[in-house]
C-alpha cells in the first residue's frame, strides 16, 4: 500500500477501506474529491492515507460533482467523488447525468447508513440504492466491511471493476454505495480482532507484487473487418456530393484521422467547435467551421445544389440548429454513424448504418481502401468557397460593430488566448456563439463544455475543476444567469489557489429566449423567459478574493483578458450586453453573410 500506516491500524473498517482505496490507486486513480461529511469518515481517512492519490476538498456537493466532471474532462482520466450519506449523495445527480451523457469517467462512492439504520426514520437516511438509475454504467452494493481474506479479495476486485467501467467505452459515472457502522474512527473496535498476521493471505491485504493491479478490465479497440470496409469503401468511392460532420468527441486522434480520410474522398468536413478539430497545428484544409451561419441561405435551406448524396458522421449531434433542419431535409440519403464502444449518438432519426468502432481507426482504415484524389471537385470547391465568404464577411462585419457584442467575444478568443489554453463556454448562448463566430486557430486551443445534458448549472465548477488540473491558461465564457447557478463553485479557486479567467456576459436574464418563438408573445415574457436579476456579481467575486473589472468597449475588454491572463489567481471580467440589441446584431451578421454569397454568384455553387 501507499501507506503501511493504514496497515498497523488494527481496525477492520479501515483495512477493508484501505484496501479498496489501494487497489483504485493501482489501477490508475490518481484524484478524489471529497466532501465533509460524517458517515463518510473511513473513506475520507482512507484516500488521505494514500500518497498516490490526491484529495481535492470541496465543501459544496452540487458543485463539488461538477468540479470532479472537469478535472476528468481536463485529464482524460477517472475522477473518484466521495461524500456522507443522504441529500449529499442525491446532489451529485446533475453531474452524474452530465457524466453519463457527455461520457465522462467518474467513480462515486457514497456512504450508507447499514441496514438497520434504513426506511426507519433513521436522522440523514435515504434510500441510496441504485439512486442514480440508468445514469450510472454501474452500480455496486458495498457490504458492511470486514477484514477476512476473502473480503479484501472482494474490495480489491470491486475497485478494480469500478475504475475498469468508468474507463470502457462509451466512458461514464459508476456508483459504489458503501455502508458503514459506527464507531467510523480508526482505533481499534472492541471485539473485533484483526487476523493474526500470519493468517493473512499477504496478496489481499496487501496487494499483487510491484504494483500491480489486482484485476484490470481491458478493452479490445473496435475495428471494422476488411470485409465491412470493403463494400463502404466502394459505395464511397462512388459518390462525389458528401459530407464529413464531425460532433462533440474528445479523441484527440481524430483530428489528423478525419483530415486523411477527407483528402482521400474529396468530402469537405463540419466540424462542431467541440469536435477538437476547430483548432490545433493539424491540416484543416477541408474542415469547415462557418456552416451555422452559411447553412442559414436560402441555397441550402431551400435550394439542390448542395444537397449531399451521402452522409458520414462522428461524435455526438453538432449544436448547430441550421445542421440539423439542413440534415432534414434529405432524410432518405444514406448517413453512416460512427460511435465508439456502445453508444448510440443518433436523435435525428435518419442514419443508415450506426458503426460501433474505433473512430480514428475507421478513418485510417477506410482511408487506405481508398485511391488518392488528385483535385478539387466541383462539389468540394463550392462548400470551400462558401466558408471562405462567410468567413470574411463575418470578420468585416464583426470588426465594424459600434458597441459590445457577444459574438464577437468568443470570435476574438482564436486571437487573444495563447497556444496551450483551454476555453470552457457555457451552453444556451455562449456555445452557440462559440459554434457561429470561432472560426478556428492553428494554435492549440482545447475547446470544452458540458453538451452532455447542455444544463446551464454547474459550469463555474466544472471550468474551475479544468483549471485544477494545471494544463495551461483557462478561460470560461458564461452567461449571468448560468453563473448565478454556481456561484459556490467559485470557492473552489480560493480553496485550492487556482488560476482561472472567467468572463461574465451579462444580458440580465435569460439571453437566448429572445431568438425563441417566446419573445414572439411580449405579454409576461420578461417575467416568464427574459428573467432580469438586476445582481451586481462585484461584491460576490471580492467574497471569493477575484479581481474584478467590468468594461464597456471592445478595447477595454482586450486590454482587461490580456491582462488577466498574466496574473495569477481569480480574475472575472463582465462584460454588459443588451439582450434586444444582441439579437440585432445577430440578424446583422447573417445580413452580412446573406450578401457575401449573393456576391460570390456562381464560384460558390457545388456542381
Amino acid at each position: 500500500m501507499a501507506d503501511e500506516t493504514w496497515l498497523k491500524i488494527e481496525n477492520p473498517m479501515f483495512a477493508f477501506v484501505s484496501a479498496f482505496v489501494d487497489e483504485l490507486a493501482r489501477s490508475g486513480l490518481t484524484d478524489v474529491v471529497v466532501c465533509p461529511g460524517s458517515r463518510s469518515t473511513p473513506l475520507a481517512y482512507g484516500f488521505a492515507g494514500n500518497s498516490k492519490i490526491k484529495i481535492w476538498m470541496e465543501y459544496d456537493e452540487r458543485s463539488a460533482g461538477f468540479f470532479a466532471l472537469g478535472l476528468a474532462k481536463a485529464t482524460r482520466r477517472t475522477v473518484a467523488l466521495v461524500c456522507t450519506s443522504g441529500t449529499a449523495a442525491a446532489n451529485f445527480m446533475p453531474a452524474v447525468v452530465e457524466a453519463k451523457m457527455g461520457r465522462v469517467p467518474l467513480i462515486v462512492i457514497t456512504a450508507d447508513r447499514p441496514a438497520e439504520l434504513r426506511d426507519n426514520g433513521a436522522p440523514q437516511a435515504i434510500d441510496q440504492l441504485k439512486l442514480y438509475g440508468s445514469y450510472a454504467k454501474w452500480y455496486a452494493e458495498m457490504p458492511l466491511p470486514e477484514a477476512s481474506n476473502e473480503m479484501l479479495r472482494f474490495a480489491r476486485t470491486q475497485a478494480g471493476r469500478a475504475f475498469g467501467v468508468a474507463n470502457a467505452a462509451p466512458a461514464g459515472p459508476v456508483h459504489i454505495n458503501q455502508p458503514f457502522r459506527e464507531p467510523l474512527t480508526p482505533p481499534p473496535i472492541a471485539g473485533q480482532p484483526l487476523l493474526p498476521e500470519s493468517q493473512r493471505d499477504p496478496v489481499a491485504w496487501a496487494g499483487r507484487p510491484n504494483g500491480q493491479p489486482y484485476v484490470e478490465l481491458k478493452q479490445a479497440p473496435r475495428r471494422l473487418h476488411p470485409a465491412e470496409i470493403g463494400p463502404l469503401s466502394l459505395t464511397l468511392k462512388g459518390i462525389e456530393k458528401g459530407l464529413i460532420i464531425v460532433g462533440p468527441q474528445d479523441d484527440p486522434s481524430l483530428a489528423l484521422a478525419v483530415a486523411g480520410l477527407a483528402k482521400k474522398l474529396g468530402y469537405p468536413v463540419l466540424a462542431d467547435p467541440l469536435s477538437g478539430l476547430r483548432a490545433g497545428p493539424h491540416d484543416r484544409e477541408y474542415f469547415i467551421s462557418t456552416y451555422d451561419a452559411f447553412l442559414r441561405d436560402g441555397r441550402f435551406t431551400t435550394g439542390d445544389d448542395f444537397a449531399p448524396e451521402v452522409i458520414l458522421r462522428f461524435g455526438a449531434m453538432p449544436t448547430a440548429k441550421p445542421l440539423l433542419l439542413f440534415l432534414k431535409r434529405f432524410p432518405n440519403l444514406p448517413q453512416f454513424l460512427v460511435d465508439g464502444g456502445d453508444g448510440w449518438n443518433e436523435p435525428t432519426q435518419l442514419a443508415q448504418t450506426v458503426y460501433h468502432a474505433d473512430p480514428a481507426l475507421f478513418c485510417q482504415d477506410l482511408a487506405a481502401s481508398l485511391p488518392p484524389k488528385s483535385f478539387k471537385s466541383g462539389w468540394l470547391r463550392g462548400w470551400l468557397e462558401c466558408a471562405h465568404a462567410t468567413a470574411a464577411a463575418l470578420e468585416n462585419a464583426l470588426s465594424n460593430l459600434p458597441e459590445l457584442f457577444e459574438g464577437r467575444v468568443l470570435a476574438s478568443m482564436a486571437d487573444l488566448l495563447p497556444d496551450g489554453s483551454t476555453l470552457f463556454v457555457g451552453n444556451s448562448m455562449p456555445v452557440r456563439d462559440l459554434d457561429s463566430f470561432f472560426a478556428g486557430s492553428p494554435k492549440n486551443i482545447r475547446l470544452l463544455c458540458n453538451r452532455g445534458a447542455n444544463g446551464i448549472d454547474g459550469v463555474v465548477s466544472s471550468a474551475l475543476g479544468v483549471a485544477a488540473a494545471g494544463q495551461g491558461p483557462l478561460v470560461l465564457v458564461i452567461g449571468d444567469l448560468s453563473t448565478y447557478h454556481d456561484l459556490n463553485g467559485l470557492l473552489a479557486a480560493k480553496l485550492h489557489q487556482l488560476n482561472a479567467t472567467i468572463v461574465i456576459l451579462n444580458n440580465d436574464g435569460g439571453g437566448i429566449f429572445s431568438f425563441l418563438p417566446q419573445a414572439g408573445f411580449p405579454h409576461n415574457f420578461e417575467q416568464l423567459f427574459g428573467t432580469p436579476h438586476g445582481l451586481d456579481f462585484e461584491p460576490v467575486m471580492q467574497m471569493y478574493g477575484a479581481k474584478f473589472d467590468r468594461i464597456h468597449d471592445w478595447p477595454g475588454f482586450e486590454s482587461a483578458l490580456q491582462t488577466a491572463l498574466q496574473q495569477d489567481g481569480l480574475k472575472v471580467i463582465e462584460v454588459p450586453t443588451n439582450r434586444e440589441h444582441n439579437v440585432t446584431m445577430h440578424r446583422q451578421m447573417w445580413a452580412a453573410v446573406y450578401q457575401a454569397l449573393a456576391a460570390t454568384g456562381d464560384k460558390a455553387v457545388a456542381r
